[in-house]
């Protein structure tokens, strides 16, 4: 598969906040074994900042990439060919797309720590995936580099 000038990429990272929260978990373990002695105190200090920071890693660890003619999300990966027009979703419509709008049948890549989102259309009639909804930080980057790809095809 040949990169095009039309790639894209974007890592859906856990924010700041959840660094500290890792390293408070870690603090909880250490105060829980407190009492069994300094080591066992250090050992849950290093232990429970270091799951907890493995869990906030693996689930900021998604990535959103058009490359050649697919898009890329998760563990998703659709031809550009099957999808239809993509629209940005501000956090207002975001929000209503992942609450009372939102279908059963459709792909979400959601992240709730990012606001804002894309909407594309999945046009395959036998595909019963009516459209995929994609939490991103760049919502026009991506949707001018589907739009791109798709002309380019």
């Amino acid at each position: 598969m040949q990169l095009s000038a039309t790639s894209y990429e974007e890592r859906l990272t856990a924010p700041r906040s959840w660094w500290l929260i890792s390293f408070l978990v870690g603090l909880s373990f250490a105060l829980i074994l407190l009492p069994f002695g300094t080591l066992p105190m250090l050992g849950g200090l290093a232990g429970g900042t270091a799951a907890a920071a493995v869990v906030a890693s693996s689930y900021g660890a998604v990535r959103i990439r058009v490359v050649g003619d697919s898009l890329i999300a998760g563990e998703a990966k659709v031809p550009l060919a099957v999808l239809g027009e993509a629209e940005i979703l501000d956090a207002e419509e975001a929000r209503a797309w992942r609450t009372y709008k939102a279908d059963t049948r459709a792909f979400l890549l959601l992240r709730a720590y990012i606001p804002t989102a894309v909407r594309v259309e999945v046009t395959d009639p036998e595909d019963p995936t009516p459209y995929l909804y994609l939490s991103t930080r760049e919502p026009e980057r991506l949707v001018e580099t589907l739009r791109a790809a798709k002309t380019a095809a």
